[in-house]
């Protein structure tokens, strides 16, 4: 399947209005391109710590709309043939008519063709199988090797927004489950993404989990990974909600109850966090975290000590850290 790009320059002020606009004419799924810093929200829905430096925002925004192009060369637009000149025609006609009441910048057009792309599945290329230490993680569309069938295998399709296991934190997590994780073990994953801790933590013998997303995609994408390592679901209890701001998620999370709380975040919302889940936490609970880059390492240590807890290790895996604690008997 190929397609046609139209790139619109324009401003990021009129970026909302224009792929408004241009959806009544029948051109969807608008890819975004700015330099606008990312919102709180937006970071906190991350598990990095600390972005790479961008450019200063210029104020500038292109609009990417993907149109299919058939066999024979028409363009498909609301399921209707039709071609290039008469999409660039309905695109100049519509923002012509928004510059009379806004400033849309230059709202010059240009147009190429992409390759022939699975857009669903191309990331795939490049995610394969990999060692934790001595587990072995890999996706569904890889096979396990015959020298590898004694091994403990996570089996993990990350879809297009969740972990993997490949990045640092997450392996820092992983490393601290394993050495905590009993037969009794009932554990609270904050900000559950893919499920990978949760589901872990099951392997690794735990009772139960339950996991909280921002994300309501969270609750399909561990579905799927459950399903794929053949883990009782009941077992795995998902909630959508902030933990930190909303009573409601707080009361549904339970107060207690929990031997063990994993938060692998970013380490100003684990400020946050660490207050709110000391509550959660049994007498003699352990919370593990990570998402931490080395130089708020402090911050993280201050805000855990400040809770209440006490300091039982710091790990270091590159230049990230992992801080695990103790709630006081």
């Amino acid at each position: 399947m190929k397609w046609k790009k139209f790139r619109i320059k324009t401003i990021t002020d009129a970026e909302d209005i224009i792929i408004s606009t241009l959806y009544d004419i029948g051109l969807e799924g608008a890819q975004i391109e700015d330099k606008v810093p990312l919102t709180a929200a937006e970071k906190e829905q991350m598990f990095v710590d600390i972005l790479p430096d961008g450019p200063e925002d210029d104020g500038i925004a292109w609009l990417s709309f993907f149109v299919e192009e058939t066999e024979d060369g028409h363009l498909l637009v609301d399921g209707k043939e039709t071609d290039e000149e008469s999409v660039m025609e309905n695109v100049r006609r519509e923002l012509e008519e928004l510059r009379i009441f806004c400033d849309i910048g230059e709202g010059s057009i240009s147009v190429d063709e992409t390759e022939d792309i699975d857009w669903i599945n191309n990331w795939k290329q490049y995610f394969h199988q990999f060692y934790i230490d001595d587990l072995l993680v890999i996706p569904s569309w890889e096979e396990v090797e015959e020298t590898d069938k004694d091994k403990m295998v996570l089996h993990i399709d990350p879809g297009t927004a969740f972990g993997t296991g490949m990045h640092e934190t997450t392996q820092l997590c992983i490393r601290q489950l394993k050495k905590f994780v009993t037969p009794e073990t009932v554990l609270l994953d904050v900000g559950t993404g893919s499920g990978i801790l949760g589901i872990l933590a099951l392997m690794f013998g735990a009772r139960s989990v339950v996991g909280t997303d921002l994300d309501p995609c969270a609750v399909e994408a561990v579905r799927e990974n459950l399903e794929s390592n053949h883990i009782d679901p009941d077992k795995f209890e998902m909630m959508i909600g902030n933990i930190i701001t909303e009573k409601e998620v707080q009361d549904r999370v339970g107060y207690g109850c929990y031997d063990i709380v994993a938060a692998n975040i970013l380490a100003d919302v684990l400020v946050n966090l660490t207050p709110v889940i000391c509550s959660q936490l049994k007498p003699g609970g352990i919370y593990i975290t990570s998402g931490i880059i080395d130089d708020k390492e402090t911050t993280v240590v201050d805000a855990v000590k400040a809770a209440g807890l006490e300091l039982l290790e710091v790990n270091y895996q590159g230049e990230w850290v992992g801080v695990t604690a103790r709630k006081p008997v």
